[in-house]
């Protein structure tokens, strides 16, 4: 499994997603080396929760970063984004722990856990930290260089802590407030990356002890002063000012294009996007059109760190946004990683990129050439759906230059209320191009549809009424019910055996309209099966159907309840007829 990709898989470390086949991210991990922990999955043996995960990955990326501290923050961030399922399987549900700085009643410190954090809530949370030891540990020591309160509760007199001069005796003492407000600004800039605001406290005390004498006291805090500086490793995958910005960089090879874009949220990295290009343009071109084009469909932040190579005075304008091009510091180093990972996506990538340009766009082709369609781009195809002639609906997708264009995909719910195939195809296709003809948009290059030459003919049919013509396409069973012909607009056949670039393509086209009808016939089934049925028999009116309807839910408990028991909402003769209706019609 994974053969070829595990191959290109660099050994750095990074954080890595795991992804099924309906592209939902199941799994976010970490490692120090990203290629030997992705063998360990698919190369390695694995058992329980992991093996089970491992048989629904579908694919993975991976997002490369400069240390394995960057990795964790980020496999932190994007579990938080996107709360994979088997992160919580695998992770035994555990919510990763922040530190809490509370100013009111009392300035106190805290190690909390949250499942979620809302800004509305107006907490003064740090982190997520590595483990709870490592935020206990921090607390512990601001506690000790600090006199924040200590104690639980509201003790109404003075503790330990006041007597050895940790506490200020918040219960019983008027507070100096400019030494709190001082105390306060102290702890929260460190807590907010100002590190050297702790570690310049902690020398300060170390040397008071040493002077003193008290060396024990001065190699204990020497301990955790090395201790914060091993926790606190500078996170370059970070910037600490809670700006909205974006990352952009790209690396370019033989002509394709590959960008690399990364989300920073409040500061922190959250994840990102990729493509990848076959450019047809200048690299300046293509670049800049990309990004224009990517910002009028996706949020647009404060600021974009991009190269010199971009057209900085012109997209500032057209986006209406700061960009930066960084020369050095922490921002050139997350301008680094971007490169870094466009890079390895493109080396990693252009295989595959190569085999999908194959699978689509050259197939396509090749269809137009077999069809005798030259330069064919948009391909439509139908699906019919339905429950025994109820709920009957069509679905349409389109397909340009191989690839799904989802945007375009249309849903039809039929007046033909019986199950017939054909009069269900005529009507869903004179409504399609009926109305793009009244729109005065442009109709496809060719329709594809699935059931052989009778719907072949409904298609023709609906086209005559409306006085156009567009070539059609379907696909023929042999007589071992394989299907390796297709057949074009007068039904002659095309043999398809040495054609397997393009009958994979009509076959994905097969699948996609098929899961489309037949998820939105899920849809208005679930949504209306029950009312709808109910209104088919005699005797049921609104009120009886409402009751129905709260008391079981569904037709499979309505067919297998006992007569008796619907006879406390309906006469016992009509639930009979009910139930009988439901077996002949719902088999």
């Amino acid at each position: 499994m994974f053969k070829d990709e595990l191959k290109l898989v660099p050994h750095l470390p990074g954080s890595y997603q795991m992804i099924n086949r309906e592209g939902i991210i199941i799994y976010v991990g970490k490692a120090k080396d990203l290629n030997k922990r992705l063998h360990s999955y698919f190369r390695g043996t694995v058992t329980g929760k992991t093996a089970l995960m491992v048989s629904e990955v579908d694919h993975f990326q991976y997002i490369v970063t400069k240390t394995e501290t960057e990795s964790f923050i980020l496999e932190l961030n994007l579990i938080k984004k996107y709360d994979p399922k088997y992160n919580i399987l695998l992770k035994d549900d555990k919510t990763y722990p922040y530190i809490e700085y509370i100013s009111k009643p009392y300035p106190m410190l805290k190690v909390a856990r949250y499942t979620s954090i809302k800004k509305k809530d107006k907490k003064l949370i740090f982190g997520p930290y590595p483990n709870a030891y490592a935020a206990r540990r921090i607390v512990n020591l601001i506690n000790r260089l600090y006199p924040l309160k200590k104690c639980e509760g509201n003790p109404h007199k003075l503790c330990l802590y006041y007597h050895i001069g940790e506490c200020l005796g918040y219960c019983v003492n008027t507070l100096d407030e400019e030494k709190l407000s001082k105390m306060e600004n102290d702890i929260l800039s460190f807590l907010r990356g100002n590190d050297k605001v702790l570690i310049d406290k902690i020398m300060d005390k170390i040397n008071t002890l040493s002077l003193n004498l008290n060396y024990e006291k001065a190699l204990e805090l020497k301990n955790e002063l090395d201790y914060i500086k091993v926790v606190l490793d500078k996170q370059k995958v970070e910037l600490h000012d809670y700006i909205n910005r974006d990352v952009i960089s790209y690396y370019y090879l033989n002509g394709y294009l590959s960008i690399q874009i990364f989300f920073l949220r409040n500061g922190k990295l959250l994840g990102g996007h990729s493509t990848i290009i076959n450019t047809v343009s200048s690299l300046e071109e293509e670049l800049n059109s990309y990004i224009y084009a990517f910002y009028q469909n996706h949020e647009r932040p404060k600021e974009l760190l991009c190269n010199k190579d971009i057209n900085k005075s012109v997209l500032e304008d057209l986006l209406d946004l700061k960009i930066v091009i960084p020369e050095k510091g922490k921002k050139k180093s997350l301008l680094d990683m971007c490169f870094t990972n466009a890079k390895l996506n493109l080396e990693r990538e252009m295989e595959s990129f190569k085999q999908d340009e194959k699978r689509t766009i050259n197939a396509n082709k090749r269809l137009g050439e077999l069809l005798g369609i030259p330069n064919l781009s948009v391909i439509e195809t139908f699906d019919n759906s339905n429950l025994f002639g109820s709920f009957a609906v069509s679905g349409m997708v389109v397909f340009k230059n191989g690839k799904p264009s989802k945007k375009d995909y249309r849903k039809y719910k039929m007046s033909v209320d019986k199950n017939d195939d054909y009069h269900m195809m005529i009507e869903a296709v004179y409504r399609r191009y009926f109305r793009l003809l009244t729109e005065r948009e442009n109709l496809p290059d060719l329709i594809f549809v699935d059931g052989g030459e009778n719907q072949m003919t409904a298609c023709k049919e609906a086209l005559t009424r409306l006085g156009i013509s567009i070539p059609i396409c379907g696909l023929k069973k042999d007589e071992h019910h394989r299907t390796k012909t297709l057949l074009d607009t007068n039904q002659l056949p095309i043999d398809l055996t040495n054609e397997s670039d393009v009958f994979n393509l009509l076959t994905r086209i097969q699948d996609e309209v098929h899961r489309y009808a037949i998820s939105y016939h899920k849809q208005i089934r679930s949504k209306g099966a029950l009312s709808s049925v109910l209104d088919n028999v005699e005797g049921i009116g609104e009120k009886r159907k409402k009751l129905l309807l709260k008391t079981y839910g569904s037709l499979e408990k309505i067919k297998n309840a006992e007569p008796n028991e619907l006879a406390k909402i309906i006469p016992y003769d009509i639930a009979i007829s009910l139930q009988a209706y439901l077996k002949e019609n719902t088999k």
